[in-house]
């Protein structure tokens, strides 16, 4: 399935698709809401996903595709390579990342990838992914910081954190001004959006207990 809003790039995806060996194309929605509509009577396995759409986005879409009972996979088709997008896109589900500069035989392989159960990624898609992950293990954060980010992504307050950890607020709040200097944010909400980028909440096994 294709989704794309615009007219004359879905047509010219349809065609493309529609000449690949191996490929069937079962439909293309204009937008995110019509892909959910479409993947609930005509189930696909792999959705081509545009990101940037009106109303509801591609990243939402994927997001809200995943609550399917048969999920699709889907492989995000853009013209966006920034590490926020791609992020957000992994986060929300997607299992590949190819950009619109693609070549024909790469968009077919992708699709085909995925169909498989592996995940298709751009190479600049992929040096965005390793540049955040070598970020990420540059910063010098003790266990106890790592964990006290982790609860903030998940959207504690300083109470409960300290419940949590068994520790005192004020202990929290001197862990909070410590990670806000290492990482170069300067309150919680950024700090919050640093980890869930980076994979520290307790969701990723990162931001949670030592062990």
């Amino acid at each position: 399935m294709i989704v794309e809003d615009h007219p004359v790039a879905r047509a010219g995806l349809a065609e493309l698709l529609g000449a690949a060996e191996g490929i069937e194309l079962v439909g293309a929605a204009g937008g995110g809401s019509e892909a959910l509509e479409l993947a609930r009577s005509t189930p696909a396995d792999v959705v081509l996903m545009d990101l940037s759409m009106p109303e509801m986005g591609g990243i939402e879409a994927t997001r809200r595709l995943m609550e399917l009972p048969d999920p699709p996979r889907v492989v995000v088709l853009t013209a966006f390579a920034d590490r926020e997008r791609i992020l957000g896109a992994l986060d929300a589900g997607a299992v590949g990342y190819l950009l619109k500069d693609a070549e024909p035989a790469e968009i077919f392989e992708g699709i085909r990838v995925a169909a498989e159960g592996d995940s298709p990624i751009a190479p600049r898609a992929a040096r965005e992914l390793v540049d955040a992950r070598r970020e990420r293990s540059a910063v010098d954060l003790t266990d106890r910081e790592r964990e006290v980010l982790g609860l903030v992504a998940d959207g504690l307050p300083n109470k409960l954190i300290a419940r949590e950890l068994e520790i005192s607020e004020k202990t929290v709040k001197t862990h909070l001004t410590s990670i806000f200097n290492e990482i170069g944010v300067s309150d919680r909400t950024q700090a919050a959006l640093w980890a869930q980028r980076h994979g520290m909440t307790r969701e990723d096994g990162e931001g949670g207990s030592a062990t």
